[in-house]
């Protein structure tokens, strides 16, 4: 039997965002989204009540700005980790120069 599965995240317990970076991680929770419903519409899934695996339908086949709170909450959290864990892999997050 193999050994069980043991997470381990990279610890950005340490890490603040600056709040200069809301706008980003709300950019890139919306842009998950979108990959999230491109690779659902190409395999085929469609809009539906609620989440069907075997009909592939799923309610948040929907724009960005109309997923519930919840939702975009799960893309925001996601981005935000992603952006902390660079971060804390040493690397700096600022806008280009115009």
């Amino acid at each position: 039997m193999s050994t069980p599965y043991r997470p381990a995240p990279i610890d950005t317990s340490k890490v603040a965002l600056p709040t200069a970076v809301v706008p980003l991680v709300e950019r890139l929770a919306e842009n998950a989204h979108d990959q999230w419903a491109t690779r659902r519409l190409k395999e085929g899934w469609t809009l539906g009540p609620k989440r069907d695996d075997a009909k592939k339908t799923t309610p948040n086949l929907v724009a960005y700005a109309e997923l519930p709170e919840s939702e975009k909450e799960y893309d925001r959290d996601a981005a935000r980790e992603s952006l902390k864990a660079i971060v804390a892999l040493g690397f700096r997050i600022e806008r280009a120069k115009p």
